[in-house]
């Protein structure tokens, strides 16, 4: 997965302006981003705070890392009923 230019702390900086009155094309042509990132961001990082976000990315990571280890256990679940059919 490809990784952002912008650390969390800059997203959370530049969400802030935001909500301190700085207009988001303004935001998007001075930070070099597209509207549509910009409330992206906004709609999944709206409200957060540093360390929400910190344990945000961290169960997005555990997700991740749970959701290829059910793949990885289904296929060897798959290969041996297949074997076990084989056998029969």
């Amino acid at each position: 997965m490809r990784t952002s230019r912008y650390s969390d702390s800059q997203i959370l900086a530049i969400l802030k302006q935001n909500e301190s009155g700085v207009s988001v094309p303004d935001l998007c042509r001075e930070h070099g981003m597209s509207s549509a990132m910009f409330y992206k961001w906004r709609a999944k990082f709206g409200g957060m705070d540093a360390s929400m976000m910190k344990r945000l990315k961290e169960l997005e990571e555990e997700n991740r890392r749970l959701k290829k280890m059910y793949a990885e256990e289904r296929l060897k679940a798959e290969i041996r009923q297949e074997a076990l059919e084989g056998k029969l």
